[in-house]
């Protein structure tokens, strides 16, 4: 067999998290449906308790086209999705999901689109099951997201929000550093790329419903699409990450007045012992928001979630001190106790976010680091 009849034309990156019950029937539906295109799919998976990734293994013994991208010590879709790619040489790519939702049957068509000059091919689902699909909070809240991808991308497409396309596979390979590994909707990060000028297509499809396991669409996942619209918005300035730890860091301001209006109502403490059980509460609950959230490809648990946490102590207080003296120098410059303030917030978050990084979930993320570009 030659090198070039060896390579497959086409990747299916499928990231997969306790999917054990479907990926070998769905190896056999991509198989049926791709007869005479030379392609290989990939479970890229993130660690299933479950033995998804063993199944996979198994099956690509017994099957040319399976291979299995095992990641330990990070989850997200999006960082699947760019691993899967990396890690292919095929000249098309397809992203979808293991849950039998997406329809297969289609994949030949988006890769003729492909080759006729389309450089991304959407699977969009079917107008009219939009409502049959969803509970009414869930359509509702689909509706928005739909509409400011839309107004970002400032096309009208269908369904820009799909977790089911095709593209040309070095879309993502020439911009993976640009692309965000946290998240779930890498096609909105994609279409939303500095001067992303591509030819994009749409190919309807009939959406089904989940056989086995449970939706993915949780809490984190409106999270992860909150910071990477600031992302966008921000020009690409302001980090994902940042976004998600300034979000938490004003919630964690109400958790904090709550606490002391709560403790000053029932007259407990002095007003110091007050202040402090409420600053003691607001930074736990920022720590344990972050750690679930926006770190949640590298979250801590065990002995090292107790250790994060009084090093999230320490580095909040450090932060505060960094705070206070910022807007001291600025009053004293500017005589503005607003923008005084502002600085001094602004210089808090933003060393509270770099030492949390680096000093609480930073082994975490070097590590991820250092796989992602051995991957590639």
């Amino acid at each position: 067999m030659s090198l070039e009849k060896s390579v497959p034309h086409l990747s299916i990156i499928i990231p997969t998290f306790n999917e054990a019950l479907n990926i070998a029937a769905l190896v056999d539906l991509l198989t049926e449906t791709l007869r005479g295109h030379h392609w290989e799919v990939i479970f890229v998976d993130d660690d299933s308790p479950d033995g998804t990734a063993e199944i996979a293994k198994r099956l690509a013994h017994e099957n040319e086209h399976v291979r299995c991208l095992h990641r330990i010590g990070r989850r997200g879709l999006a960082g699947a999705c760019i691993e899967g790619a990396l890690s292919s040489s095929a000249d098309y790519i397809v992203i979808m999901d293991a849950d039998f939702q997406h329809d297969e049957k289609i994949i030949p068509t988006m890769i003729e689109r492909l080759r006729a000059g389309a450089d991304v091919v959407i699977g969009t689902r079917e107008r009219e099951q939009s409502n049959m699909v969803f509970n009414p909070w869930r359509a509702r809240a689909s509706s928005v997201a739909t509409f400011i991808a839309r107004f970002l991308i400032g096309t009208q497409f269908a369904d820009p929000m799909s977790g089911f396309f095709a593209l040309k596979r070095h879309i993502i390979t020439d911009n993976a550093a640009l692309l965000s590994p946290t998240g779930f909707k890498i096609l909105l990060d994609i279409m939303t790329l500095p001067k992303a000028r591509f030819n994009i297509e749409e190919v309807f499809y009939s959406f089904r419903m989940r056989d086995q396991g449970e939706s993915k669409f949780d809490l984190k996942n409106i999270f992860d699409y909150l910071g990477l619209l600031g992302h966008k918005l921000s020009g690409g300035f302001l980090p994902h990450r940042f976004i998600l730890f300034s979000f938490i860091g004003s919630m964690g301001v109400i958790v904090h007045f709550l606490c002391l209006f709560i403790l000053s109502y029932l007259k407990m403490n002095s007003f110091i012992q007050s202040q402090s059980m409420a600053t003691i509460v607001a930074m736990t609950s920022n720590y344990f928001m972050n750690n679930m959230l926006t770190y949640s490809d590298m979250s801590l648990r065990g002995k090292a979630l107790v250790f994060g946490l009084l090093k999230f102590y320490l580095v909040c207080s450090i932060g505060a001190i960094a705070n206070i003296g910022v807007a001291n120098l600025m009053f004293d410059y500017a005589h503005n106790w607003f923008l005084a303030g502002l600085c001094g917030i602004l210089i808090g978050s933003i060393f509270n976010f770099v030492l949390s990084e680096s000093v609480i979930w930073g082994r975490h993320l070097a590590r991820q680091l250092i796989v992602n570009r051995n991957t590639g």
